[in-house]
């Protein structure tokens, strides 16, 4: 088997699938690229047999069809100390060796039989609805970095997707704080739910493009495939049950604050620095028009008061958050103002944008944190 690529064209496409490989001791051919050709097209596979991802090109050269399973780190940091060239592979269909040819170097590795590579996964029995790359990428950044690193809840380890005729909905939570992610532009003909898994959404935030194009995706019992331009991925549904994350949804909330975002999240960032390592409290007092920010570490005896010009209806509040929370949160909103909605100084708040896409609805939840006693 032989055929011939340029260095750039097989780099950009061996990294576009290369965060689907798994670094498993247990079964080491998951750490090489599957190579397939058929009929002059080459197709590459990466998989950790929970997520896969293929992408295919098409070669100027090829001689005969067959399959290899080649060494993924010493491939991959071998184009990439290459110059822009035509690169040549020949591959012994016996012992699996391979030769690179590239200008007047020449590279021999191991290979493995590609017959023994995990067999990529189909989605059978599948419905199947179609995203705008933007509006999915856009979904991905706004909830995945709410997603629970907590082995022992499943469940929380990925956005839960809620498909209905009306609209998309898009949860994350790690029960100190959560995201509801709405869409009413996008819709599915019959309602359905699942829940997919972070390390595939990372995998589609990085590989989906900049320009907007149509993602296919489809959806079984067990798995979801996505499909645009050339890539394609597959991945395994977390099967457990999404917890009811609408009952956590305070519905009254009587006290609202409105204020321009960045100054919010730079006032924050500032007095954070000051607050407990530990507990990253800061403490928001609000009175009339003005909201105080302040915090502090008792061992250190560090402290930060900023003071703010907000909107606020309600009656004056004093609640503690942790700050990490509200910044990330603040970070991953793009409105020019947000409203804080809360109720009480024990129940949690409500971080909402102000104005924008019509066809967005965002809603962001934090947990407050108790207030220790400095005034």
């Amino acid at each position: 088997m032989r055929f011939i690529v340029s260095t750039s064209t097989l780099l950009k496409q061996l990294q576009s699938v290369s965060g689907a490989l798994s670094n498993s001791t247990v079964l080491p051919i998951l750490e090489n690229f599957l190579f397939e050709i058929k009929d002059g097209s080459l197709t590459i596979s990466a998989t950790d047999l929970q997520t896969s991802m293929t992408t295919s090109l098409a070669l100027s050269e090829a001689k005969d069809n067959g399959r290899i399973a080649i060494p993924s780190r010493i491939l991959l940091d071998t184009l990439k100390s290459l110059p822009e060239q035509p690169i040549a592979f020949s591959v012994d269909d016996k012992t699996f060796a391979i030769e690179i040819s590239a200008g007047d170097g020449k590279y021999k590795l191991s290979g493995e039989n590609g017959d023994d590579f995990p067999k990529i996964p189909v989605v059978e029995n599948a419905a199947s609805v179609n995203l705008a790359s933007s509006v999915l990428a856009e979904a991905i950044n706004k909830t995945i970095f709410a997603v629970s690193n907590d082995e022992l809840r499943p469940a929380m380890t990925g956005v839960f997707c809620q498909l209905t005729p009306q609209s998309f909905t898009f949860v994350s939570t790690d029960a100190h704080k959560l995201v509801r992610y709405r869409r009413k532009d996008a819709k599915a003909e019959s309602a359905t739910s699942f829940i997919l898994p972070k390390k595939a959404l990372n995998l589609l935030k990085s590989a989906l493009p900049s320009d907007d194009v149509n993602v296919s995706v489809e959806y079984n019992n067990t798995s979801a495939f996505f499909k645009f331009g050339n890539i394609n991925l597959v991945c395994r549904l977390i099967d457990e049950r999404y917890p009811d994350y609408e009952a956590v949804i305070p519905q009254n909330n009587p006290n609202q604050m409105t204020i321009d975002r960045q100054a919010f999240l730079g006032s924050l960032s500032r007095v954070a620095i000051y607050a407990n390592k530990t507990t990253h409290q800061v403490r928001l007092k609000i009175n009339g028009s003005e909201l105080n920010i302040s915090s502090e570490d008792i061992d250190f005896s560090n402290e930060a008061h900023e003071r703010l010009s907000c909107q606020y209806e309600g009656d004056d509040i004093e609640i503690g958050f942790n700050a990490r929370f509200l910044i990330e949160m603040l970070k991953n909103l793009s409105s020019e103002e947000v409203a804080l909605q809360m109720s009480t100084p024990n129940r949690a708040g409500l971080l909402l944008p102000q104005g924008g896409d019509e066809n967005e609805d965002v809603l962001m939840l934090v947990m407050p944190v108790m207030l220790n006693s400095y005034n």
